[in-house]
């Protein structure tokens, strides 16, 4: 600051300080200069033909979900192209089928009698995120809320519990999806899942879910509407602005 300023100078380090101590600061750095989270040139091309070309023919559907869980379209959208690349007869490996990819198991704990349902597989899940998010605790503000809610999409509440205390011991912030996200990865090495509750997971997958379903986000955000229905559902909704 200029000779002169001092109080000034002093209020912004005040306001800094807070910012470091409540995990705003690391969530603006993580969120504004994180380059990790991109999508490759080819890929990112591949996305924005599939908006236009694909993303007409289910946004209602997406939309309707909103209105009905009160999970945001364009995010659910990012979900879905992740999982399936918009693709209602994908089906994996692994045995997931649809829009959502679910596995049977999955499918029946959501009440979904037919996967290949897009309709019902995508209101499905905006209704389960928006439940993971009740389970976590008030503490966490959003977006980290909805990224924490993200990667128990992927993995489950349960492993990312263990995560949070495994950053609790490592002195991190168990409520700052940037400090658990490092942690997620320990759970698959045995010094670390030995003494887990839950026991091993495959904790890189749910952070590059995350990052993967944010880069998509990211893009339908920026080419994309909101949409804002007439019977509005706030509670546990994310307004994006506050990215």
């Amino acid at each position: 600051m200029a000779p002169g300023h001092a109080a000034l100078r002093d209020a912004l380090d005040q306001y800094f300080a807070r910012l470091r101590r409540d995990g705003a600061l690391a969530r603006y750095a993580e969120r504004y200069f994180d380059t990790s989270r991109g999508v490759e040139r080819i890929d990112a091309g591949v996305f924005r033909n599939r908006i236009k070309a694909q993303l007409p023919q289910f946004q209602r559907v997406f939309e309707d979900a909103q209105a009905a869980s009160g999970t945001e379209w364009r995010l659910l959208a990012a979900i879905a192209y992740q999982e399936s690349q918009w693709d209602p007869m994908a089906a994996s490996e692994t045995g997931a089928r649809g829009f959502m990819q679910l596995t049977e198991e999955t499918a029946r704990h959501l009440g979904v009698a037919d996967r290949l349902d897009a309709k019902a597989s995508i209101l499905a899940a905006g209704r389960y995120l928006q439940n993971l998010k009740t389970k976590l605790p008030q503490r966490i503000a959003e977006p980290d809320r909805t990224w924490f809610a993200l990667a128990a999409f992927n993995i489950g509440i349960a492993h990312l519990e263990d995560a949070r205390i495994l950053a609790h011991k490592q002195k991190l912030n168990p409520d700052l999806w940037n400090d658990v996200k490092k942690t997620l990865p320990l759970l698959a090495q045995p010094e670390f899942y030995e003494t887990a509750k839950f026991g091993y997971a495959r904790g890189g997958m749910p952070v590059a879910f995350v990052d993967r379903v944010r880069a998509y986000y990211d893009i339908l955000l920026r080419t994309q509407p909101l949409f804002d229905p007439r019977l509005h559902q706030t509670a546990g909704t994310f307004d994006s602005a506050a990215r």
